[in-house]
């Protein structure tokens, strides 16, 4: 079986964009300013954030700086989550994951999709965080969290493909950088499977268990692609639509990257 969580890492290095990054740097700072709101134990919400949140404060000045750098938000969050100390692709997957468990808590219970009902401004700490906010503890959330990484990886290729198949040139291009990254046989010919592959969005909005891991696959599809053309932005409308988002909840991912609407 695929280890989704060092390819979803070792992607999210080599193929992530300037644009991506800034938005990862914006959510950081966003959940940064968020602080206030959080409540609950060390074990809660609260704790979890707030801890990597300390960890980033000193590597991240600000959004401005590229936060995949070598000891930026890849590696300061990866360490704190145990994502694999000195292991890039480990550091980068506990890091994004972290990341966008923090955006999709956050707009979803600023949404009132939380325990607090609809209409009512759910605070950090309310609900139990989702894993990648809190690390896997047992074999079931450890698999859980692999299928999570699976599904956000999987979204970031279909909003690629929403605009025309992807290039036998960027193929090649991906290739090599898992192949680099050290990926095994089995990795690289699942992610080869995907790009080559034609984008079902219908299929794939039914693999998608919750609206917890909905609003990160959106999150993760933000930091994949400019969202610059009328493709992307249907692509986007459709997914939310189907795994039934809130527009609420999107706007609030989009605040949080600080990507328009």
């Amino acid at each position: 079986m695929a280890n989704f969580g060092d390819l979803l890492g070792a992607f999210m290095q080599g193929n992530l964009g300037q644009t991506g990054q800034h938005r990862m740097g914006n959510a950081l700072e966003d959940l940064g300013a968020s602080r206030g709101q959080m409540t609950g134990g060390q074990g809660g919400a609260g704790g979890m954030l707030g801890s990597i949140l300390d960890m980033a404060k000193g590597s991240l000045g600000s959004a401005a700086r590229n936060p995949l750098q070598a000891g930026g938000l890849g590696a300061v969050l990866g360490s704190v989550l145990g994502g694999g100390g000195d292991s890039i692709k480990g550091a980068m997957t506990g890091g994004a994951l972290a990341m966008l468990a923090g955006v999709a808590f956050k707009a979803l219970a600023n949404a009132g999709q939380g325990s607090g009902g609809a209409g009512q401004s759910a605070s950090f700490g309310h609900d139990e965080p989702p894993l990648g906010l809190k690390p896997a503890e047992t074999p079931v959330e450890r698999e859980i969290l692999e299928n999570k990484a699976r599904l956000i990886l999987k979204g970031m290729i279909n909003i690629a493909k929403s605009d025309g198949q992807v290039t036998l040139d960027e193929i090649q291009r991906i290739a090599g950088r898992s192949e680099a990254a050290g990926l095994g046989a089995e990795e690289q010919a699942w992610l080869m499977a995907e790009l080559r592959g034609s984008l079902d969005l219908n299929a794939f909005i039914a693999e998608i268990p919750n609206q917890e891991i909905a609003a990160e696959v959106y999150a993760a599809s933000l930091l994949a692609v400019e969202v610059d053309t009328q493709e992307e932005r249907d692509y986007l409308r459709r997914f939310a639509e189907g795994t039934g988002l809130h527009p609420m909840v999107v706007q609030h991912i989009h605040q949080s990257l600080g990507v328009a609407i």
